[in-house]
Order: C-alpha cells, then structure tokens, then sequence
C-alpha cells in the first residue's frame, strides 16, 4: 500500500545534487550515457503530474551520430559545441492531439471531450504541461548521477521538421543535453534572489 504521508526528508547530500549545487553545463566529459541511463531517467519523469494526466510530452533522445548531426544543422552558433559534446540531447516536444491517448490514460471520466474543439487550448495546454514533464526530466536525471544543459535557441521548425516530420501534430519544446558535465565549462553561480524579492504569502 503507498504511504498517504511522507515523513521523510531527503538527505542534504540529495538536495545538494539535485538542486543546491546542480548546474546547467557547457561542455562534457567523453563519457557514454547509456540507454538504460535513458529509460531510468523517463520512468522517473513520467510520473510528473500532468492535467487530466495528458501526459503531452513526445521525446526524442538524440545520441547516435546521425541524429547528433541533423540536430547541429537546427541550433544556434551559441549551442552547436554544446550538442557536438554531450552523449545525449533530448528534444522535449509535445503532441497537440494529447487527447487522442485520454480514454487510457484518465479513465475515469471523458476527459477527451474535454479538449476536443478546442486546438488553441490544447496548444498551450500540451506546452505548459510538456514544460513541467521537461523539468521532471532534468530532476531525474541529477537524481541519477547525470548533469543537465537545457537550451532554447534553435530552429523550431527545422527541429519539427527533421525529428518529427513523420507526426505533423508534434511540436518542439525545448531541449536538454544530457551527461557528465565539465565543471571547467561552468562559472560562477549567477545570483539567486531571497525568498521576500519575488514572493508573497497572501
């Protein structure tokens, strides 16, 4: 049976990997991240909570060097040497007709009727929630060992086009290159403000 409390609290050794000293990496160590790496990390992000648990979320795990290549043709001069180096990128994208899958995945209820009709509200619905399954992403893969380098700064289009031109309802997101990080790439840590800047208890 699964504990309706939590208790416990995880270690500050934990935190300090998946938060306090995490970093968002430049550049990687020659160091393969495996395909069993890659299923560990999504059986842990698919438990993110998503509306109606629509699940939006369509991903391609770039590794191979084909695939490595088409992506360096979509993005940004800033991020090419970051793709180039790191064992894995993942293009976090989205499926617009996220409801199709519904009946399955919510059911309880019609939830599919819910958003049929109805593209724009499915458009943002399946980016804000793909959003929330990309930061699981990342969560799970510090929580494994692995360092993490989100980026925009590429061609949606082109992206679109390449990775998921055989499912034309599919969207990129944004990505996230996956491995062990050179902390030689990293500076600095840029500030992070104190809870009474940007927050209220109302």
């Amino acid at each position: 049976m699964t504990k309706q409390f939590h208790d416990t609290v995880l270690s500050a050794d934990a935190l300090d990997q998946i938060f306090r000293e995490a970093r968002s990496y430049n550049d990687w160590l020659d160091k393969e991240v495996s395909d069993d790496q890659i299923r560990q990390i999504y059986e842990l992000l698919k438990m993110a909570p998503t509306s109606a648990n629509m699940q939006p979320a369509r991903i391609v795990w770039v590794k191979s060097d084909e695939a490595k290549a088409k992506l360096l043709d979509c993005v940004s001069e800033g991020n090419h040497d970051k793709v180039k180096a790191a064992p894995v990128t993942a293009i976090i994208g989205y499926d617009i007709d996220f409801h199709e899958e519904l009946p399955w995945l919510f059911p309880h209820t019609d939830a599919k009727s819910w958003f049929e009709g109805d593209e724009e509200g499915r458009k943002e619905g399946a980016f804000r929630n793909s959003s929330l399954q990309g930061a699981y992403l990342m969560l799970a893969a510090r929580s494994i060992g692995l360092d993490c380098g989100p980026m925009s700064g590429f061609d949606n289009e082109k992206v679109d086009k390449v990775f998921f031109g055989d499912q034309p309802r599919h969207r990129s997101n944004f990505i996230c290159s996956i491995g062990y990080g050179d902390v030689e790439s990293i500076f600095e840590r840029s500030p992070r403000p104190d809870f009474e800047k940007f927050n209220r208890i109302a």
